[in-house]
């Protein structure tokens, strides 16, 4: 064999070497899972549902406060989100005004709540 077929090889040997560390390095990864909501804001997404499931007409919701307020007839539906320290959420339904209407509002909206809480 004479040099020049010699260091042709050697190149060819070295540039296939180079090519497969190239396409070894390639590394496809999976994409990042969307950011989850924390538990106040899924909390709170669950009242305002569960709030409509039962025919309350909202008259006010405030994601930065917490706070939704709204009405069934002669009922003012309060509903109240606050974090706790530990990541959790603490939920509060009130009701005010003429409550015989319709005494079971607030258990029915504390019901559609859990299920959309997935409890």
């Amino acid at each position: 064999m004479d040099g020049t077929l010699i260091a042709r090889r050697a190149l060819l040997g070295a540039t296939a070497f180079a090519a497969g560390l190239a396409v070894s390095g390639c590394v496809a990864y999976a994409p990042a899972p969307p950011p989850q909501p924390s538990a106040t804001e899924r909390a709170y997404s669950a009242m305002l549902g569960a709030m409509s499931d039962q025919g309350v007409k909202l008259s006010d919701a405030n994601p930065s406060t917490g706070v939704i307020t709204g009405t069934r007839g002669n009922i003012t539906v309060i509903a109240t989100v606050t974090p706790r320290a530990d990541g959790a959420a603490q939920v509060e339904f009130k009701t005010r005004g003429n409550i015989s209407e319709d005494p079971n509002l607030i258990n029915r909206i504390s019901d559609s709540y859990n299920a959309r809480m997935g409890r």
